[in-house]
């Protein structure tokens, strides 16, 4: 018995106002819609202020197309207003059947009730603040939580510290490493399964997706196998068929898939 057939992936565009949300949102955002789909069109739309300041390095970094709209008046937000016209334009066109609108504007609720009307997903990249007018349009909502600022720590003077002594270059070892966002990833996947379980093939297939640079040997690992093998909290199961899949241990479902 071969390995599964994957299904053809769906695809996705990842839409985001950028004149009501932060940069910082954005990379999660990539990485919640990555077991979706493969992304296809990535645009940021916000007015010249946002898009030159704020976004810019956030945007050339994460190839997303910025789409700059003028206010032609004060108050108004034509950047809403080109946003929603291009989703409506990608469904139509068939370039995209699963949206992300990363926003917490309540203004886009009538946008995704249209496009979840004509048979597309809509999911919410969004923060607290966000409206329930606004979570509860959508087929999913992801709630994003900035990371607490760094605490400042003293440091010695470099006076005080005395000179290094001076010795001959190693060379470095071999390290096998287990990044965590390979067990959070399991977690993420795994738990939209009845039985707590994915194929291998599909975690490497998101992994690729939310890196295209991701390899097992950029972290000292022959292959995906060998690295999920390292890892105590995933637990890895050789099916029937040859092809192996892979949840949390049971230890770590009990306690909802926390990374030790």
């Amino acid at each position: 018995m071969s390995a599964p057939h994957l299904p053809a992936e769906a695809r996705v565009a990842v839409l985001v106002d950028c004149d009501n949300t932060t940069p910082d949102i954005l990379e999660y955002a990539l990485r919640v819609v990555a077991q979706f789909g493969r992304v296809v069109l990535r645009r940021g739309y916000g007015n010249h202020t946002t898009l030159s300041k704020t976004w810019q390095e956030a945007l050339v970094r994460q190839a997303f197309t910025p789409c700059l709209q003028y206010q032609y008046a004060a108050g108004k937000n034509t950047a809403d207003i080109a946003l929603a016209l291009d989703a409506l334009e990608a469904m139509f066109d068939h370039r995209a059947d699963k949206f992300c609108l990363v926003t917490s504007d309540s203004d886009f609720a009538y946008l995704c009730r249209k496009l979840r009307e004509r048979g597309a997903t809509v999911c919410i990249v969004g923060e607290a603040k966000t409206p329930d007018a606004l979570r509860n349009a959508s087929d999913q909502f992801f709630e994003w939580t900035p990371a607490p600022a760094p605490v400042a720590s003293t440091t010695e003077h470099p006076a005080d510290k005395p000179a290094p002594a001076k010795t001959e270059p190693l060379k470095p070892a071999v390290v096998k490493r287990r990044p965590k966002f390979v067990a959070d990833a399991v977690a993420l996947l795994a738990a939209g399964t009845s039985e707590g379980r994915i194929s291998l093939a599909s975690l490497g297939q998101y992994l690729k997706r939310t890196d295209p640079g991701f390899s097992p040997a950029n972290y000292g690992h022959s292959g995906l196998l060998d690295m999920v093998k390292t890892y105590d909290l995933l637990a890895l199961k050789k099916e029937d068929g040859g092809h192996y899949t892979v949840g949390l241990s049971e230890g770590d479902v009990a306690n909802g898939g926390g990374h030790r």
